[in-house]
């Protein structure tokens, strides 16, 4: 998984295979907590977007106002030109853990899949403390970030729970894994058989779920 963490695989994988493709969950999976924490009309950043269709999903459902960021140039020129019809979605090539935005741009960053690639290169723990730190100045001051992980809160807390340096506070959800079969549905209780919603959310706007 360590290649997960470099740049030039993505844009390999990306030249091969530019068909969409999302990680862990549709938007279907996620979107009642979407509902729940993100407004129709705030500012979004989705961080380490790829070539998902969460953004697409999202703006089909009334979400338009979303800024795009991937560390790979291939799948950001592709998506200019996939989305070109789609004037409020826009796309940047850019690393999360050096933000070229201002403070307090956004009401709400999104990352799905995008913590667990950066624990998966080198320096990891330095670089997700880097993209935690810019999500935080760049979130306004009630803002969210709603972050998509297979990780489990014993792990991913340890790098999520730091009020001192993020000023938020950390909710965490589950929900279950896409199942191949209806007659398969997991357990919300089994770990193997659900992902994990980290809710870090400044102002206190944080809810247990």
């Amino acid at each position: 998984m360590a290649q997960y963490g470099k740049t030039s695989y993505w844009d390999e994988r990306y030249t091969k295979d530019p068909e969409p493709f999302d990680w862990y969950q549709r938007y279907s999976g996620v979107r009642d907590l979407v509902n729940q924490y993100v407004k129709r009309e705030d500012v979004i950043l989705m961080a380490g977007a790829g070539n998902s269709r969460l953004t697409e999903d999202m703006f089909e459902d009334g979400y338009s106002t979303i800024t795009n960021i991937d560390v790979s140039r291939v799948v950001i020129d592709q998506q200019i030109d996939r989305y070109k019809d789609k004037p409020t979605l826009q796309w940047q090539q850019m690393n999360v853990t050096a933000l070229d935005f201002p403070d307090e741009t956004f009401d709400v960053v999104i990352a799905k899949a995008t913590l667990d690639a950066v624990l998966c290169g080198e320096g990891s723990t330095a670089n997700v403390a880097k993209f935690c730190s810019e999500v935080s100045r760049v979130l306004k001051p009630t803002g969210v970030f709603f972050i998509v992980s297979y990780g489990v809160p014993d792990n991913r807390l340890n790098y999520l729970e730091k009020e001192d340096l993020y000023s938020w506070n950390v909710s965490v959800h589950t929900v279950p894994k896409p199942t191949v079969s209806a007659a398969a549905v997991p357990s919300a209780e089994d770990a193997n058989g659900v992902h994990y919603i980290y809710i870090c959310a400044k102002g206190g706007a944080a809810e247990e779920g």
